[in-house]
């Protein structure tokens, strides 16, 4: 097992003048990355980041991100990539919760971070006061801050030893079901093991020219910066996927190889009237996974992508991936999210955790070397997900989500034993967004659900009860959770109602809310 920066390291070694990264008309070769980062790292630890020290890096899609991750683990340090559409009050919560000695972040992002610095909690800030903060552009909007740039004019003696591989490399941050993210612990083995399973099967190599246009905030995007470096191959850096068609430009130019996709990406491909079949003769894999791409799709992007092997998958933060379909088995199971990753070991147990047999629904459990250390300082959730397996030495994870399985062992997901909501590829707690529209005066009660959408699989709507004499509309309701929210978390539909249904308890019930709902929709549309 190797710590993660010793991707970078090697990687440097082996290919000083290949280009690792390609960020718009930027380049840059191995042996730069790898410096970049080495001089991150000495102005990181002579600020006070050391082992076992959480940074976070909040900016979008940039080398200079990508510096700051291995720049963090070289000092010894453990990192904490946030969206950049994440606003004040979730980045305040985060910074609080992991009491980062340093924060990475950029220029235009800069008033959110110093509110959100601002914000943190007393006893967080005594704690971890951040002495590191730098910022990529003009430092003056956070204060304490230098300038990136000036950050990388350090060149001290080499840093001391980081640690092992036991240690913590990254905190993911989730949504969870009570509205607050958890940390998700990943350790420099956890992620190892991670990253050579999935490009062991996706057959990655030197060669292969990868294009991400997935946030690297999200585990999927991280994951294509992780293995390309490991594997040693070139990345291509999009800020999103807005424009499909400049996408796939870049594809093309860039004679890119690998394609990871999210569903509703492949849905936005899908729509493009003016795309050829076998248009992109170097793209030898297109790769999916935050949710099952329908069979429809599958059967339409083959089509587009005749000489392009798919991969459909599964996973989730706290194990990175859980199952791999093989490209051969598409036409015979379109509809399955394959069998268990190489090297690891996935099954399905009822209520009293007795393994299921073929047909029968249950609880998907993983076990293996990628399974998360636990969630960051909550030994609550740890111990609901991580629990004894089948050897007294071991924990496994139970996912929380339902599946079953087919006389040859693949995997069919069912459905989500929770309520978390996966919209753009991205988790969502109704929790969290109800908590907004609760700050919103007018809403008397909310609930927020997923409701099947072509593009997005899911979108979020949000079904409110108003206090009387509210002239609140969808428009204003809308609005104040874009000004309050990540983008995915914004719903895309609200509905008015006069009450929602309740529970024998007195609480509101989303699903009650969903049905009642659904019912009035299909009434209306009638």
């Amino acid at each position: 097992m190797m710590r993660v920066e010793t991707f970078l390291q090697e990687s440097a070694q082996r290919f000083p003048d290949k280009v690792a990264l390609v960020a718009g008309s930027e380049r840059v070769t191995y042996a730069a990355l790898a410096e970049r980062a080495r001089r991150l790292a000495t102005t990181l630890a002579e600020r006070g980041v050391g082992r076992g020290d959480r940074v976070v890096v909040f900016a979008d899609n940039s080398v200079e991100a990508v510096v700051a991750v291995f720049a963090t683990l070289a000092a010894g340090g453990v990192f904490s990539l946030v969206n950049p559409s994440t606003k004040a009050d979730k980045l305040a919560f985060i910074i609080g919760n992991c009491r980062p000695a340093g924060l990475v972040t950029q220029e235009k992002l800069a008033g959110v971070a110093a509110e959100a610095l601002a914000r943190a909690p007393l006893d967080a800030q005594a704690r971890a006061p951040v002495p590191a903060r730098i910022v990529v552009g003009d430092p003056s909007g956070v204060p304490g801050a230098i300038a990136y740039e000036d950050a990388l004019a350090s060149d001290a003696a080499p840093l001391p030893g980081p640690g092992i591989v036991l240690d913590l490399a990254m905190l993911v941050y989730t949504s969870g079901s009570t509205g607050f993210p958890k940390g998700v612990m990943m350790t420099h083995q956890n992620v190892h093991a991670a990253a050579t399973s999935v490009s062991t099967y996706l057959e990655m190599s030197a060669d292969d020219i990868v294009l991400c246009a997935l946030p690297i905030s999200f585990d999927y995007g991280l994951y294509q910066v992780l293995m390309s470096v490991l594997k040693g191959a070139t990345l291509v850096i999009e800020k999103g996927f807005t424009f499909p068609q400049a996408v796939l430009n870049r594809v093309a130019e860039e004679a890119v190889t690998v394609l990871p996709l999210v569903p509703t990406m492949a849905a936005l491909v899908l729509r493009m009237r003016d795309l050829a079949p076998g248009a992109y003769p170097t793209l030898r894999a297109i790769t999916n996974t935050a949710a099952a791409l329908p069979p429809s799709h599958i059967a339409q992007l083959q089509a587009l992508f005749p000489a392009t092997r798919l991969f459909s998958m599964y996973g989730l933060t706290e194990c990175k991936r859980c199952t791999w379909l093989p490209p051969a088995e598409l036409a015979r199971r379109p509809d399955s999210v394959g069998v268990a990753i190489p090297g690891t070991e996935a099954w399905v147990v009822d209520e009293d955790g007795r393994r299921l047999g073929p047909g029968e629904t249950g609880e998907l459990v993983i076990r293996g070397p990628h399974v998360m250390a636990g969630y960051w300082e909550n030994p609550e959730a740890t111990a609901k997900a991580l629990r004894p397996g089948p050897y007294p030495w071991e924990r496994v994870l139970y996912t929380g989500d339902l599946f079953r399985t087919d006389a040859d062992g693949f995997l069919y997901f069912v459905a989500r034993k929770d309520d978390i909501i996966k919209t753009r590829g991205e988790k969502v707690s109704p929790k969290e967004v109800e908590t907004v529209l609760y700050a919103l005066p007018g809403v008397r009660e909310a609930a927020v659900v997923g409701v099947e959408d072509p593009v997005l699989g899911q979108a979020l709507k949000a079904i409110v009860a108003l206090d009387p004499g509210s002239a609140l509309g969808e428009r204003e309701i809308r609005a104040h959770c874009a000004r309050n929210l990540e983008d995915f978390m914004v719903p895309k539909h609200v509905s008015i109602v006069d009450a929602l249904p309740k529970t024998d308890t007195g609480k509101i019930s989303r699903r009650a809310a969903a049905e009642l709902d659904a019912i009035q929709t299909h009434g209306r549309a009638a």
